[in-house]
């Protein structure tokens, strides 16, 4: 199989449920994106708006703009979580709750035609070949990990493998130039001629004796502020939470440092990291576009009060 293969495929299929037709979605007010948000607040008749971005994968600036549309024609109201104000509640309203109602009896509507132009003695064999897609590509198709990996500090030669892994990994998986290796290397070797280890640490994460992951804690400018910087996790590992490993590790850190407060800066392409900084507790709290490394990005700020 190639990437056209699956490229060729995704152009099939999203032309034969009508996802292109973005005005709307089953023959309602509503796009693809918004169906499936009142989808799954409808399953979780209270969520909070992270879980939402975490579960959806969606930009957090998108999604508050569509929260802010569903609340002003009354569909959902939102507010502080009561286990965690820094958190904000999303719930249905009744108007939502038939939205929601509407789209589903719709789309049971539309499967039920796609699925009648398959012949009966048949339909066992296309449920099992879109079980088989969905293993394969799911975390469920993630291999073991032969070994524990080990977060231990760089040793000799290891901060050039931060710099050497973030200068290929990014170009490969998003197209990035020497500007964001440049980055990179001159953040390490500022870490290097300046760290003060008791309130600045590297971790690598060890696989064998060989580095397959990293993340730092340095100093911020602002007081008792710490930054989390360059976290990377190796493809060959990724699936099994060490990325969310790596993160607690450094607020663990910071918290024992006495930092007060833990910022982060990204980028909103990086949606598997974004989902990490959203479970540990990050708040998105600014966010502004850039042409950087070659590309046209949104740069985001995130913080996290200890």
């Amino acid at each position: 199989m190639t990437i056209e293969d699956i490229r060729s495929f995704n152009r099939f299929y999203t032309n034969l449920i009508g996802a292109l037709d973005y005005s709307r979605h089953l023959y309602t007010p509503y796009t693809l994106t918004e169906a499936r948000v009142l989808y799954e607040l409808n399953h979780a008749p209270q969520a909070d708006a992270a879980d939402l971005r975490g579960a959806l994968t969606l930009d957090a600036g998108y999604l508050s703009r569509l929260l802010g549309r569903f609340e002003k024609d009354g569909l959902v109201t939102r507010g502080p979580s009561a286990e965690d104000a820094r958190r904000q509640r999303v719930a249905l309203t009744p108007r939502g709750r038939e939205a929601a109602h509407l789209l589903e009896e719709r789309s049971r509507e539309q499967v039920g035609t796609l699925l009648g132009r398959v012949p009966p003695d048949r339909r066992a064999q296309l449920a099992a070949a879109m079980s088989t897609v969905r293993a394969l590509l799911s975390e469920s198709a993630v291999p073991e990990l032969v070994g524990e990996v080990e977060l231990r500090e760089p040793g000799p030669g290891e901060l050039g493998w931060i710099v050497q892994r973030h200068g290929e990994l990014y170009a490969q998986e998003y197209g990035w130039d020497a500007d964001f290796e440049a980055l990179v290397a001159r953040i390490v070797a500022d870490y290097a001629a300046h760290r003060d280890p008791a309130y600045e640490r590297t971790w690598i994460a060890d696989l064998g004796g060989r580095p397959v992951g990293t993340v730092m804690c340095v100093r911020d400018d602002a007081p008792d502020t710490a930054r989390l910087r360059l976290l990377l996790v190796d493809p060959e590992v990724r699936g099994h939470r060490l990325g969310a490993r790596l993160v607690d590790e450094c607020i663990a850190f910071a918290r024992a440092a006495g930092y007060r407060t833990v910022v982060l800066w990204t980028n909103s392409v990086l949606t598997s990291a974004r989902r990490i900084y959203e479970r540990a507790g990050f708040e998105l709290t600014a966010e502004k576009p850039h042409h950087s490394y070659g590309a046209d990005l949104v740069g985001q700020d995130w913080r996290l009060t200890l």
